[in-house]
């Protein structure tokens, strides 16, 4: 590790036991842990949650779920784009929805699809539709900032299409959807931790999540809040390394934002 990453990585953890010094001296002025526990009791009541069986079905239960409406989320978005890119007809009909998505509180469409589908699959919906709008900008964007002079000498020297994909379109392309699946995963996430929140699929985290609220288990509370922030920076990071050999495997570099 380099001197800068090492202060860095200093930094970093100084300011993470800053703000935990300060949620301790808090949980301790207050004195109230049904209003705000420590966060050493939050981090003993995660420890009792993890030899639990029904603490995993949770973490599969709502991970299997968000994930799919992700990636759902993310091919739709780049079809979509494409077409839009290709046809001014797709461009027109398109944008309309896309602002709707983008415009509509999660709430209100949390409510709406609780009408027409069942609490186990809402968060997949709700995932699928907080994503789509968010990978269709971003594929958008790559779209039009691919090399013109390069669009044209493939034009001109008829390059088969498999070689305008990975020399061309894919260098433009794989940043701004690397940026935007960057984003897409923490709103999905969140989205979809609230749709089971509203929906309450049994045996999910959001179920988990309100019935800790209900029995005024703050502790609770707490931890299963800790998994999913976990949960979230852990796919991200994991789906971000995959996309980022994927790409080096296709093009030869690693896509920069």
């Amino acid at each position: 590790m380099t001197g800068t990453g090492s202060k860095q990585l200093f930094r970093r953890a100084g300011a993470v036991v800053f703000w935990l010094a300060v949620w301790q001296c808090a949980a301790m002025a207050i004195g109230q842990e049904v209003f705000l526990v420590s966060p050493v009791q939050a981090l003993r009541t995660l420890l009792e949650l993890l030899p639990q069986a029904a603490f995993w079905r949770r973490v599969g239960f709502s991970s299997g779920r968000i994930l799919l409406g992700f990636g759902l989320g993310a091919a739709a978005g780049t079809l979509l784009a494409a077409a839009a890119e290709l046809s001014p007809l797709a461009d027109t009909l398109l944008a309309p929805v896309m602002q709707l998505v983008k415009a509509t509180p999660v709430a209100s469409f949390i409510i709406l699809a609780l009408v027409w589908v069942r609490g186990s699959s809402l968060s997949v919906l709700i995932s699928f539709l907080m994503v789509l709008p968010v990978l269709c900008g971003a594929v958008r964007t790559g779209i039009r900032g691919a090399d013109v002079q390069l669009r044209e000498m493939a034009r001109v020297f008829r390059l088969p299409l498999g070689r305008r994909l990975r020399a061309i379109w894919l260098p433009a392309v794989l940043p701004a959807f690397r940026q935007g699946c960057s984003v897409a995963l923490g709103i999905c996430w969140k989205s979809g931790i609230a749709a089971e929140v509203i929906g309450l699929p049994n045996g999910s985290i959001g179920d988990a999540l309100y019935r800790a609220k209900i029995t005024l288990s703050t502790g609770e509370l707490f931890a299963w809040t800790f998994v999913i922030i976990l949960l979230s920076t852990g796919f991200e990071k994991l789906f971000l390394a995959l996309l980022d050999r994927a790409a080096k495997a296709v093009t030869g570099e690693v896509p920069s934002c």
